[in-house]
């Protein structure tokens, strides 16, 4: 109990502290080192980023994103607004216009299409998700299947070991189809994050589920 206590005194400091979090809303519980974060942020944003300043204090290790987005009336964009923006970024960073469709309702954003790379749909979402008036997003886009699920194994195994930064020991690869699973423990939060992206950058892969935890 002490622990959790402490662990939240840092969390909440923390997330005072980043300037990218509006921290007012935002309410901290924490149980056995997994912290829930309840309450509201301004943007889809800010939400993204009190869950990174959350992962970057000692002792956390899992976070429980229970947020939600409330814009305000200078944050509110139109739809249309929205899935033009959406486009234009996604044609820009990603050279994707004609692959990848866009809905938006009520600021959330809906992407469908196909493109031949697991590390394509993540970036798509990763570039709408800092729009403003994003409320939430929906990632439909299907990857085109390209190995067998052993050789997307062998792939993801031969990245970790090729990476300086990431020590691969204590995770476990799981590959059912094209969908990858990573279970296991690490050190460091950076080092979940490396380990996901190794995984998604694989040819074939469609999906990657992170059961990483801390150790």
């Amino acid at each position: 109990m002490a622990d959790d206590l402490l662990i939240r005194k840092l969390v909440i400091d923390e997330l005072d502290f980043d300037p990218s979090v509006t921290a007012d809303g935002i309410g901290v519980a924490i149980k056995n080192g997994v912290v829930t974060l309840t309450g509201h942020v301004p943007s889809f944003f800010e939400q993204e980023a009190a869950v990174r300043a959350v992962q970057r204090v000692r002792g956390v290790r899992a976070v429980a994103q229970e947020m939600k987005v409330r814009l305000s009336t200078l944050g509110k964009k139109s739809d249309d607004e929205i899935a033009g923006r959406a486009l234009s970024i996604l044609n820009w960073t990603m050279h994707s216009e004609d692959k990848i469709m866009v809905v938006v309702e009520g600021g959330w954003i809906t992407l469908s299409g196909q493109v031949d790379w697991g590390f394509q749909k993540r970036n798509a979402e990763q570039a709408v998700r800092k729009l403003g008036g994003v409320t939430g997003v929906t990632n439909r886009i299907v990857v085109k299947p390209r190995v067998e699920s052993a050789d997307i194994r062998d792939k993801i195994i031969d990245a970790f070991r090729r990476s300086a930064e990431l020590d691969g020991a204590g995770i476990v690869i799981t590959v059912d189809g094209s969908t990858v699973t990573l279970s296991g423990t690490v050190k460091a939060w950076h080092e979940r994050e490396l380990a996901e992206d190794a995984a998604w950058r694989v040819p074939g892969v469609t999906d990657v589920r992170d059961r990483i935890t801390l150790a």
